[in-house]
Formats: C-alpha cells, structure tokens, sequence
C-alpha cells in the first residue's frame, strides 16, 4: 500500500498526530479522535500497524520508530499549513 494512499484514509492522519504523545487505549484514542466509530479506529489502527507505524504495547497503543520517523516528516507541513491561506481567503480581503 502507497503511503500516501494510507495516509489519505479517513482518520489516519489524526490517529498519528494523537498518538504523538502517550499510549493511549483503544477507548481513550476513540475519545481523542472525537468518538470515531469502533470498526473504523480497528481498521485504521489494523492498517497503521500493518505499515509499520503504529503498534499495541500491551497496555495502549504507540507509534513505532518508524511511526516517530513519519509524524517528524510531517510536522512541517502542519507548520506550512498553519502560515497557509487559500487564494479565495486572500481575495476577500
């Protein structure tokens, strides 16, 4: 599976950025993720762990190294995007 074809899935991304601190159950993630339903969090925590990313510690759920290594990537786009402002917010000004 193409990375970005699995960061694209519904709640994939938001489930990595929650997981960037702590090791959160599989209720305490469905809380953080805004009451995502049940099938979907297993699926996409199923997927995330398939890749390499996300893995069960036992007591919760973590992002691997790999998973570190991906979440550091992706912290300059979140920096980009919070400078960002699409062309049809800078016309109404």
């Amino acid at each position: 599976m193409a990375l970005l074809d699995l960061l694209g899935r519904r709640w994939a991304l938001r489930i990595l950025w929650e997981l960037r601190t702590g090791e959160p159950t599989f209720r305490e993630l469905q809380q953080r993720c805004d009451s995502i339903s049940s099938s979907v969090l297993s699926d996409r925590l199923r997927e995330l762990g398939e890749a390499g990313v996300v893995a069960h510690t036992g007591t919760g759920y973590a992002l691997t190294p790999a998973g570190h290594d991906l979440l550091a990537r992706l912290l300059p786009l979140d920096e980009w995007a919070a400078h960002w402002q699409p062309a049809s917010d800078r016309r109404t000004r």
